[in-house]
């Protein structure tokens, strides 16, 4: 077989283009593997090496390096899908004859648990919109939902009106991939969605919009509008310090757990497509049974 040859850069352009158009990736993981790659990319520079003379001890060298420089094990982990990923596709295309990422191995990243807040305080956190004021009623549906759901916060951002069906009590998300995923919520956001659906939308629509949640400009929330929004409400509720991107998505599936979920119903609801990803979430409500236990059985 004639081996292919491009620079290192091309290669990874070619990589990045492979994942919209023939994996059908979200832009957030492109952007994400295209940073990462940036980084083995200097790498390689700083050793005048291209893609394709790679070898195995090169990648852990690599990682190494970032994980002195204080890379978290998550991003740590990403960073070896990336590799992976991008090793595997060069295989496939012709690029290389051996894949010197076959045997990466992906750092332990469930040590670092995701943060999440009691039920008492998703309570004071969705109680601090004014109900009383149009935008108060719609970020109360906001945070109902997020919760109600544990959608992603692009998740949430993208959906469009036709895809929640208000009677049945559930809607359709697109998430990671384009994948469709039929997500149920509770009686609490499905009143404040009717709520906001019928006394607020209307004031806020300037022109046809497919999306469910608008601005008073009504356009389409931003990532970074929607957590604006979400901090005001921490910091005015006391959490300050508690609440970051996907806590209500964490909160959503620790609760779930807590109260007798199975780990394959969250993995569902969650849209995770390997349930070892949902798995993180097994040692938080293993913590919560230490507590129990500890508070509760006289011989503790």
């Amino acid at each position: 077989m004639k081996i292919q040859t491009s620079s290192s850069e091309e290669l990874v352009n070619h990589f990045l283009d492979y994942l919209i158009v023939e994996k059908g990736a979200a832009e957030n993981t492109r952007l994400a593997y295209a940073r990462d790659l940036k980084k083995f990319l200097y790498f390689l520079m700083k050793r005048k090496k291209q893609c394709q003379q790679v070898k195995a001890e090169d990648l852990s060298l690599f990682l190494q390096e970032q994980s002195r420089s204080g890379l978290s094990a998550r991003s740590l982990a990403r960073l070896v899908a990336a590799l992976r990923s991008f090793y595997r596709f060069l295989l496939l295309d012709g690029y290389l004859r051996k894949n010197p990422a076959a045997q990466l191995a992906t750092p332990k990243s469930w040590l670092s648990l995701p943060h999440f807040l009691t039920v008492a305080e998703v309570e004071k956190l969705l109680n601090q919109p004014d109900e009383n004021d149009p935008q108060g009623k719609r970020d109360r549906a906001i945070l109902e939902l997020l919760y109600a759901t544990g959608l992603r916060v692009s998740e949430l951002i993208r959906l469009e009106i036709d895809q929640v069906n208000l009677k049945a009590a559930y809607l359709i998300c697109r998430g990671k991939g384009g994948k469709e995923r039929v997500v149920p919520f509770g009686r609490r956001a499905e009143q404040a969605l009717k709520s906001y659906l019928l006394e607020v939308r209307p004031l806020f629509l300037k022109e046809d919009s497919p999306y469910l949640f608008l601005t008073r400009q009504g356009k389409p929330f931003t990532r970074q509008g929607l957590w604006k929004l979400l901090h005001q409400y921490a910091v005015a509720a006391g959490l300050e310090d508690k609440v970051s991107p996907h806590v209500l998505r964490h909160s959503f599936a620790t609760h779930l757990l807590e109260r007798g979920a199975d780990l394959r119903s969250v993995q569902i609801l969650l849209g995770h497509s390997q349930i070892t990803t949902t798995q993180i979430y097994t040692h938080l409500s293993r913590r919560w049974l230490r507590e129990v236990y500890d508070r509760f059985h006289p011989r503790a």
